[in-house]
């Protein structure tokens, strides 16, 4: 996924933007002190993407995930950021 992300620069802004909206308030005080998105989180997300129970759903697809970019960066254009 980072590759597929890096090969396209014009996604990088919206990537950091998303990365940042994503993690949860306080990120630095907990490890990994990263700003990631919280594991409730993700794993209902992956289950909405892709209608597999918690617990069983699938990682995403690198193609989904610049996808997912994609329509960030044309939905931050259309309504002003």
């Amino acid at each position: 996924m980072v590759l597929a992300v890096l090969s396209r620069p014009l996604l990088w802004p919206v990537a950091l933007r998303q990365l940042f909206r994503l993690a949860p308030n306080g990120w630095w005080h907990k490890r990994p002190f990263l700003p990631v998105p919280s594991t409730p989180y993700l794993r209902f997300r992956l289950e909405t993407q892709y209608g597999t129970p918690a617990g069983e759903t699938e990682a995403p697809r690198a193609s989904d995930v610049v996808d997912y970019l994609r329509w960030c960066r044309d939905w931050e254009r259309t309504n002003g950021r």
